[in-house]
């Protein structure tokens, strides 16, 4: 998160020399320089102010007296390898701020992870409309150096096992690459079925991390 609030989203980060983070439509992930500096606790409180909910991930810290954890997720990541066949999907459309209220009732409806009404700024997204509604989409979230986090990835229920998924994600894929950067994902530890889908596809675990987040005091 850090890599990206002071790199390709710069111009979104919110916060001081020690934390940043995203507009609250935006996103709710937080950049944290260095867990272990003895500034970091008043710098978070100085950005989040008191009894506010701050998201914690890819890192445990020890919590000061009067912090409290608000939940704890396990997750992987998983990175892209030569096995990766990367294409542009001929069905994908582009999607925008114009998009914005089927985006979220799409991504509402299938909990793909947060979203919010800006979040397709972090990225490009693109989508599969079938008879003018949105049925599935896939966009690019974080952007730390080199590499770019494909996220979102969600289908309608009445739309699933059509391989939507999979298209668009070699088609966002495809961008990242375009650009020169590698693409990896995130994904709970407990949806397995769609860790099995992203390695037949071409990526492979490189981590087990947590997904949190802790409130102020």
């Amino acid at each position: 998160m850090w890599s990206s609030l002071t790199g390709f989203h710069r111009d979104l980060a919110i916060g001081n020399e020690h934390v940043l983070r995203y507009p609250a439509d935006v996103s709710p992930f937080v950049g944290v320089r260095d867990w272990e500096h003895p500034d970091v606790w008043d710098a978070i409180l100085d950005v989040f102010g008191h009894d506010a909910v701050v998201s914690v991930s890819h890192a445990d810290p020890v919590l000061p007296e009067g912090w409290k954890p608000e939940y704890q997720l396990p997750g992987v990541q998983l990175v892209q390898t030569d096995r990766l066949k990367a294409r542009p999907e001929e069905e994908a459309v582009e999607l925008g701020a114009a998009d914005s209220e089927d985006m979220l009732a799409l991504t509402a409806l299938t909990k793909p992870g947060p979203f919010l009404p800006r979040t397709h700024e972090l990225g490009r997204y693109v989508g599969i409309r079938r008879e003018g509604r949105l049925v599935a989409m896939a966009g690019e979230r974080m952007h730390p150096g080199g590499w770019t986090e494909i996220s979102a990835v969600c289908v309608h229920p009445d739309h699933r096992r059509q391989g939507l998924a999979s298209r668009l994600v070699l088609d966002v894929a495809h961008g990242i690459q375009q650009r020169g950067d590698r693409a990896l994902l995130h994904a709970s530890a407990e949806n397995t079925s769609a860790i099995a889908g992203y390695q037949k596809l071409g990526f492979a675990l490189r981590r087990t991390l947590t997904f949190g987040a802790v409130r102020t005091p």
